[in-house]
């Protein structure tokens, strides 16, 4: 078995999957309980409104919880932080399913949220590291596959298993899952040293570049467009595409596998050419999601526009992540987890406006409408990005290592390695 930080040229080191399958689990259990309110709203003793609390303390505690955590574990070895947050994370769904309280239970995923953001922090910033300046976008587009990959396999098993199992079952799982990878994560991750030469006052510092903030615009616009419209999905395609009820969840796995093929694509093409990448994918997803208002009334030309919304748009994600967490140079690890507070207030936002949108005189297409605009803004941010350069030789990430075996210090970018840009 190769080593976590070890690769064979052209291909991803170890450590790289490691984390994309527990990205995986995250995912899984931030989406599956959408499928399972009734079951948990009965079991609860809760209205299912009320029970739709449990999604939104969920994205309020990755959204407040990322950066936070971030800074409280940031002189810790890193491994430590992530098998912590593991840790935490399986004690969280254990929790939850022994508890006949919802209170318990909307604690216990706030918790649950705290953790998942600790992982994506420290977690992105491990994948670029030993990935490369080469393979950094690369990392991040399949650690964000694992995310995808759960709402096209993790969401729909856990919830078909809730129905047959009662909600309980799947966070059981879950449970059990996280604790296994903690194990696993701390017997193949390297051991590193405690980052005693990265202060909260260099993190903070960090984020005063206008770069690190258009990428992180970016991300709350492009997430937000997609998912404005993806939210409202299902009344679109049953009561305007004639769509049946039944054949929905198909649609939603088309949507998730266009999901997968976009982070794939800009980790694929993000690190080489990582600006036209980006402004295509978020100009095609604005043309796409306009294209939905008037072809959703066609079956056929709906489930492929919403396949092509997502192929699209998630395309953006990798590449702008990887920026975000380049531009912080020797503190990125709040970067990192703004980036994932970013994508959260995104889909916040997307649907708050996207609900008012189908309340309106606009109806069915309304929520469309709002995420071809959102879609559209990002290419403000992204164009501001171009003309300013991507590319910043003389800032590196520092990481201190402890093991011979663990990833050294970043380069920086050679000249061939990033497309040229013009002079700050």
């Amino acid at each position: 078995m190769p080593s976590a930080a070890g690769s064979v040229p052209g291909r991803l080191p170890f450590v790289v999957w490691v984390l994309a399958t527990c990205t995986f689990l995250m995912g899984t259990t931030e989406f599956v309980v959408a499928g399972l309110l009734p079951e948990m709203a009965a079991d609860l003793n809760v209205s299912v409104p009320h029970a739709g609390l449990l999604i939104t303390a969920f994205a309020v505690g990755m959204i407040v919880g990322g950066p936070t955590t971030a800074m409280a574990t940031l002189r810790l070895p890193r491994r430590h932080t992530l098998v912590g947050a593991l840790a935490v994370f399986a004690v969280g769904h254990a929790v939850a399913a022994l508890s006949t309280s919802f209170t318990v239970v909307l604690a216990a995923r706030v918790v649950t949220a705290l953790a998942t953001g600790a992982f994506w922090a420290v977690g992105f910033v491990i994948a670029t590291t030993a990935a490369g300046p080469r393979g950094a976008t690369r990392a991040v587009g399949v650690m964000m596959g694992g995310l995808t990959l759960a709402n096209v396999v993790g969401v729909p098993i856990g919830s078909f298993v809730g129905h047959y199992t009662g909600w309980r079952g799947p966070f059981w799982a879950l449970a059990v899952l996280a604790a296994l990878a903690a194990a696993f994560v701390g017997r193949f991750l390297p051991r590193t040293g405690p980052r005693a030469e990265v202060s909260v006052r260099a993190e903070v510092r960090a984020l005063g570049q206008g770069r690190l903030w258009l990428a992180l615009a970016a991300a709350v616009l492009i997430m937000g467009g997609v998912l404005a419209t993806y939210t409202y999905i299902t009344p679109l395609l049953t009561d305007r595409a004639g769509i049946p009820a039944g054949a929905v969840p198909l649609v939603l796995i088309a949507f998730g596998v266009g999901a997968l093929g976009g982070t794939a694509i800009g980790g694929r093409l993000g690190d080489r050419h990582p600006m036209t990448t980006t402004i295509t994918a978020a100009a095609a997803t604005a043309l796409v999601l306009l294209a939905l208002i008037p072809a959703s009334s066609s079956p056929v030309a709906a489930v492929l526009l919403v396949f092509g919304m997502a192929l699209s748009g998630f395309t953006v994600n990798p590449v702008v992540t990887s920026l975000a967490v380049r531009f912080a140079g020797d503190a990125p690890t709040l970067t990192s987890a703004l980036t994932t507070s970013g994508y959260n207030t995104g889909i916040a936002v997307g649907s708050l406006l996207a609900g008012r949108a189908l309340d309106s005189s606009l109806g069915l297409t309304g929520p469309a409408l709002v995420g071809a605009v959102l879609a559209a803004l990002t290419l403000l941010p992204l164009t501001a990005l171009a003309l300013r350069g991507t590319a910043d030789p003389s800032r590196t990430v520092a990481h201190h290592t402890t093991d011979a075996g663990a990833p050294r210090a970043v380069d920086p970018p050679r000249a061939a390695d990033v497309p040229a840009t013009t002079a700050r």
